[in-house]
């Protein structure tokens, strides 16, 4: 399997990194637009292969897409990063230039490649790389969700003192602090419903929590993160190498499932070699319901500053 990472910063390199380290990929090529930077950071990579065991051949290039002709998957991480105070929807104006023009050079290289959107606004830059490949819908996937939900387990393993490995539960809706939808309702502690276990007090902690995630992070860093962001999308372009049929939250095209459509947005899917296989509707209450109609909305206005 071969592999492009489209941006060389601290996002891209992890994501690079982590692929590397599983050692399921043949070929990994980072870009950039930054003279020397992608192959300094696939230089210093390639340079850990006999320290981490493995044999992912990792190659940098300044913005020469003839390098990545042939990908199997390609993952857009290029764009300004976050800043405290910012919000994700601020950085529409700059990143939708850049996520368009990334998407387009892709596919003209390699038209059958899968595409994972990293970029911020993620759900409206996941619609723009639809608007503007043409792709079918199954192979153009917005990376959100699976962090969110990752961070939502971290949040639920923290507040019930346990590892996070007992922790099952998803995040749905819109990448944002304000839409995403963590479901306290059905996560579970090894089969366990969390309830069992926390105060409604502690859930309510534990979803307002993980809904400000990223802006938490931004404040303490003073950028965006980066490791869990590279390991969400390591784990779903794994799932993509090994057809693995595996559910992950992530933002998808929706045409009429939980009543929404031409609308990207964060749903329960399982990903697979030729990407989407299958969106997952699950039982929603009626808040719940409300809740991701709202989530949706908010989605389409800052689609709307396209």
């Amino acid at each position: 399997m071969k592999v492009t990472v489209v941006g060389a910063g601290a996002v891209g390199a992890s994501c690079a990194e982590y692929i590397a380290i599983k050692d399921f990929a043949a070929e990994v090529v980072l870009v950039d637009i930054k003279e020397g930077f992608a192959e300094g950071k696939a230089m210093d990579l390639m340079q850990t292969a006999s320290l981490n065991s493995f044999d992912t051949k990792i190659t940098g290039v300044t913005n020469d897409y003839s390098a990545t002709a042939n990908s199997d998957v390609a993952v857009i991480t290029s764009g300004i990063p976050r800043k405290p105070g910012m919000t994700r929807e601020e950085l529409i104006s700059t990143n939708a230039g850049i996520v368009k023009s990334v998407a387009e050079n892709l596919i003209k290289h390699s038209p059958d490649v899968t595409i994972i959107v990293v970029s911020n606004p993620m759900d409206t830059m996941t619609y723009l790389a639809h608007q503007a490949t043409g792709l079918p819908k199954n192979r153009i996937i917005g990376m959100g969700g699976a962090l969110d939900s990752a961070r939502f387990k971290y949040r639920l393993a923290e507040a019930l003192e346990c590892p996070a490995s007992d922790v099952d539960g998803m995040v749905i809706g819109g990448h944002s602090d304000t839409g995403m939808l963590p479901l306290t309702r059905l996560a579970t502690r090894n089969s366990v419903p969390v309830s069992e276990f926390l105060s409604q007090e502690q859930m309510d902690y534990v979803r307002e929590e993980t809904k400000v995630g990223g802006a938490t992070l931004t404040k303490l860093l003073g950028t965006s993160a980066w490791y869990a962001p590279g390991a969400a999308v390591s784990a779903m372009v794994q799932a993509i190498a090994n057809d693995a049929n595996k559910m992950f939250p992530c933002s998808c095209l929706l045409d009429g499932e939980y009543g929404l459509k031409d609308i990207c947005i964060g749903v329960p899917a399982l990903i697979g070699k030729n990407g989407i296989n299958k969106i997952v509707e699950i039982d929603l209450d009626d808040a719940e319901k409300a809740k991701l109609q709202e989530s949706a909305e908010a989605v389409r206005k800052t689609n709307g500053l396209l």
